[in-house]
């Protein structure tokens, strides 16, 4: 386990709209407000498309992670997520999950990382920024490659 107090800056509420790229929208909404780290609490939008992480394969290793992708279509979705700084690329490296209800399958729903989207209607985000200290991703060779948070 790991934790650190954390002092937060600013509360920004962003609306992406209709067609837009969740993850640019995002990235141009962290940009104008000069975020580099934060969360995001909670958000909700439509979304007319997502690729999210799954597969419908066997998994050969259950503790490993799955990299594979399922597409989802016009559905409805609660998220949340973490946002850190990649200084050596000057990117924001956000960590978004979230459950998506198909609509036209009885709110059929799916839980997991979000990989890709494109807004239907809108997207309502609440994102806090973290003032200190700084967070960053750092990708764990002996543990799959995942990019986990850390933090002085």
């Amino acid at each position: 386990m790991r934790s650190r107090q954390v002092s937060p800056g600013r509360t920004i509420v962003a609306v992406f709209d209709h067609g837009e790229d969740f993850y640019d929208a995002l990235d141009r909404t962290c940009r104008t407000h000069d975020i580099r780290q934060g969360y995001i609490p909670t958000f909700i939008a439509g979304l007319a498309t997502a690729d999210i992480v799954g597969t419908c394969e066997r998994v050969d290793n259950p503790e490993a992670p799955v990299w594979t992708k399922v597409q989802v279509t016009n559905i409805e979705a609660l998220g949340g997520g973490t946002l850190a700084y990649d200084p050596d690329t000057d990117t924001i490296q956000p960590h978004i999950h979230l459950t998506v209800g198909l609509k036209a399958h009885s709110a059929t729903a799916h839980t997991s990382h979000l990989l890709a989207a494109t807004v239907q209607f809108l997207t309502e985000m609440i994102i806090v920024e973290i003032a200190e200290p700084p967070m960053r991703r750092v990708r764990q060779p002996d543990f799959y490659e995942v990019p986990l948070l850390e933090f002085p």
